[in-house]
C-alpha cells in the first residue's frame, strides 16, 4: 500500500521505524500525519556529557588535562578556525573535547565572557606590576650591551 493511499485512508502507518498517527485534515482530502515517540526500534539514548574544561590552581581554565586554555580555544573560534582547525593547531586536544567546549561556549556568552574579561583585567594588573618592577624603557639597549660583556 502506497504512503499516499495511507494518507487519503486516514490510517496510521510506520515507515523506517518511526510510527505516525493522523493530526486532523488539512486543506483538501490530504491528512496531516504527525510523527510520534513510538517505533519499533530502541529508542536513542541522549546523556548529559560534562563539558571537559577544569580550572588549574591559578583560576585558568583548561581543556580535558591539557595545557591549553579556554581563552585559546576560544580566540581560535573567533578568529574563524574550525573545531578541526583547531585541533591541528594543538595536538594534545581531541575533537570531540574542541566541540564540546565551542558548544559550551555558545551556550553560555555571558559566562564565558565575564571569564575572558577577567583574565584580561588579571594580565593586565600582572603587565603594570611588571613593568614597575623592570624600567622597559631601553630594555633592547641593555639586553644587547649585557651580550656584549658576554
Amino acid at each position: 500500500m502506497s504512503a499516499e493511499s495511507l494518507y487519503r485512508q486516514g490510517q496510521d502507518y510506520s515507515v523506517m521505524g518511526h510510527h505516525w498517527e493522523r493530526a486532523g485534515m488539512s486543506s483538501g482530502s490530504w491528512t496531516i500525519l504527525l510523527r510520534t515517540g513510538r517505533c519499533n526500534r530502541s529508542p536513542l539514548v541522549v546523556t548529559a556529557e560534562p563539558v571537559p574544561l577544569a580550572s588549574d590552581a591559578d583560576g585558568a581554565v583548561r581543556v580535558g588535562s591539557t595545557r591549553v586554555t579556554l581563552d585559546t580555544v576560544v580566540a581560535a573560534f573567533r578568529e574563524g578556525m574550525t573545531a578541526e582547525g583547531i585541533v591541528e593547531q594543538y595536538p594534545s586536544l581531541g575533537l570531540e573535547e574542541v566541540y564540546k567546549v565551542i558548544g559550551y561556549v555558545l551556550s553560555h556568552p555571558v559566562e564565558v565572557e565575564n571569564y575572558l574579561r577577567e583574565r584580561q583585567r588579571l594580565a593586565a594588573d600582572v603587565r603594570r606590576e611588571n613593568e614597575a618592577r623592570f624600567d622597559p624603557a631601553g630594555i633592547r639597549d641593555r639586553l644587547l650591551a649585557r651580550r656584549r660583556q658576554e
